[in-house]
């Protein structure tokens, strides 16, 4: 029976990834939503499967037997509303993140300004942009509509014309998408979004609306100084669903059981990330999470509200594992590992991966690997993302991670890791975080279903954040300077609630862990030595502050920014064995 308080008393979330596919049950429980059970299969979206509501059956199977509840109906199909003899569910919610990247064309007025945008709209959904068209290349139409033809893409994005700026140029510029459209069968034509100047929007649709399935999304470029992408988020999402509806059996239907709200992963768990940026205004610092997948990998950055979300497809721990490589060097991942490791090894086990995705790592080799694939994919992604993060944050300085409170890891290359010291030591390895933060994981992989469930039970949502879903790892203090190796440069003072007092020099070069057990508060006194910035202010200031106690305690990350690592392999691995076992310890 539904109260005041919820929009819907029981909730199924289902979370189909590129491996497993989980369905999930919430229910209300003394006025306050609870977990109830998980189901969990493979994923069947290909062969010998080949539909994606095969794997959802089963994993509701899983969670019919765990809760003792029924949820399809005589027919077949979930039971929304819930029957009167208890079958069924309230309400449905669905992520979504297998198959392969949505296959883009960008088009805007210029290069760097309209098509950037597009591009970057573009990049908040599982996407790869094949091309862009603009004023700026010159080509002719005839050029153009070839393109279009051998690139047959899924989707193209149309930027450009500023509110009440150009609008023939827009036009022009559809001319080739308007004869590409034609030419092609229906069922091979592209989606088109349009995300550019209102003013525009009836010629658009007079040009393309007999021949293509026109979406319409506010402009993502206002003005030539604004960018706006939050805004055309929904429509793209629509756009998500319709192509993978095409791609893939099963797509629609889950997408009807959910009230055509079925969501991309990352864009779910974007939304958790933006929520929670909220409730943390008052730091002025931001939120971070960071999602390590199989097809992908996802930064989103929350402040007070506001969302810059970023989808990187070729940064994925499974099929698109060999297009790492094409952003670094096998030398680059390399130095994350503690123990000896050749090329060849590290390339074959990419290569397995990438063609049999749901191998778990066998022994210590494989998972050493693993971690350090997933470290360097996070890395790549989060230098990438902080290009486009406002300057005004703060930051010790401009090329390194700006101050978020907390941090946020979610995928199982974090949250299933053997020990905490490892995601740990992950986590700091790839993001080198400064100033000071908290570092917390996802260790059930929900913040994803939450942001999804937060379109029919908000309450679900904020009720869960509160809850154990969240794991704080430790308070990272992470002092920014230079000094030699083993100089002191910081002095720490830790006061418990019980008065018990901890004094700490710290060292460059160095890690260190002061304990302090999970609930547990204390203050911390920080005087930085030789002006270094420990986030307080600035270079040399010190000052006090209350935290809160983790599964490590607080950890000081005094190894300097960006990390330096030795040129000798056999001293590098001692490093990080030398980091672990602090850790371990």
């Amino acid at each position: 029976m539904s109260t005041s308080l919820v929009d819907a008393d029981l909730i199924l979330a289902l979370d189909i990834g590129t491996i497993s596919t989980r369905a999930i049950l919430f229910d209300v429980v003394e006025g306050r939503y609870r977990f109830l059970g998980a189901g969990t299969t493979p994923t069947t979206a290909y062969a010998p499967a080949g539909d994606i509501s095969e794997g959802v059956r089963r994993a509701l199977d899983q969670l019919e037997e765990i809760t003792g509840r029924r949820l399809l109906g005589p027919d077949g199909q979930l039971a929304i509303p819930a029957l009167p003899d208890g079958t069924g569910v309230d309400a449905c919610v669905a992520t979504v993140s297998v198959g392969p990247p949505i296959r883009v064309v960008a088009i805007g007025l210029l290069e760097d300004i309209s098509a950037e945008s597009a591009r970057n709209l573009a990049a908040t959904t599982y996407a790869e942009v094949l091309e862009t068209f603009s004023l700026n290349d010159k080509r002719m139409t005839a050029a153009r509509l070839d393109t279009l033809l051998n690139l047959r893409p899924d989707l193209i994005v149309v930027a450009g014309g500023a509110e009440g700026g150009a609008s023939e140029s827009v036009i022009n510029l559809l001319e080739a998408v308007g004869l590409a459209c034609y030419v092609l069968p229906r069922e091979q034509r592209p989606e088109v979004l349009f995300a550019g100047n209102s003013a525009l929007v009836k010629s658009v649709k007079d040009t393309l609306g007999n021949l293509a399935s026109l979406h319409v999304a506010p402009n993502v470029r206002p003005s030539l100084d604004i960018e706006q992408l939050t805004p055309a988020q929904p429509a793209l999402s629509q756009v998500f669903r319709q192509v993978r509806a095409r791609q893939m059996r099963g797509i629609a239907e889950i997408d009807r059981w959910t009230g055509n709200r079925l969501t991309p992963t990352a864009t779910a768990f974007g939304r958790t990330i933006r929520f929670i940026s909220k409730e943390y205004a008052h730091t002025h610092k931001g939120v971070l999470g960071i999602d390590v997948g199989a097809s992908s990998t996802t930064v989103a950055a929350g402040y007070a509200g506001d969302l810059i979300l970023s989808i990187y497809t070729q940064l994925g721990l499974g099929p698109s594992l060999p297009q790492m490589l094409r952003l670094c060097k096998l030398e680059d991942i390399q130095r994350w590992l503690s123990i000896e490791v050749s090329n060849q090894e590290l390339l074959d086990y990419m290569h397995n991966k990438a063609a049999y995705p749901a191998n778990l790592p066998l022994g210590a080799t494989e998972l050493a690997i693993e971690q350090a694939l997933a470290c360097q994919a996070a890395h790549l992604a989060v230098r990438q993302a902080v290009k486009a993060y406002p300057g005004e944050l703060p930051r010790a300085f401009p090329e390194f991670l700006p101050s978020f409170e907390p941090i946020i890891a979610s995928g199982s290359a974090f949250t299933r890791t053997p020990t905490r010291g490892q995601a740990l030591l992950m986590l700091l390895n790839a993001l080198q975080p400064t100033g000071i933060t908290t570092l917390a994981l996802d260790r059930n992989n929900l913040a994803a279903v939450l942001g999804a469930a937060a379109a029919v039970a908000p309450l679900l949502t904020v009720q869960s954040l509160d809850s154990t879903n969240f794991l704080n790892l430790c308070t990272v203090i992470t002092p920014v300077g230079q000094a030699p190796f083993g100089a002191p440069i910081l002095r720490i003072r830790l006061t418990t609630e019980d008065k018990h007092e901890t004094n700490r020099e710290v060292k460059y070069g160095t890690l260190e862990v002061i304990k302090l057990p999970p609930g547990q508060s204390g203050t911390l006194q920080l005087t930085p030595l030789h002006r270094f910035d420990t986030g307080l202010g600035g270079p040399g200031r010190g000052g006090s502050l209350k935290v809160i106690g983790g599964a490590l305690g607080v950890v000081i990350d005094a190894r300097g920014r960006p990390l330096r690592f030795s040129a000798d392999p056999g001293r590098r691995r001692d490093m990080h064995k030398k980091w672990q076992a602090l850790f371990e310890a």
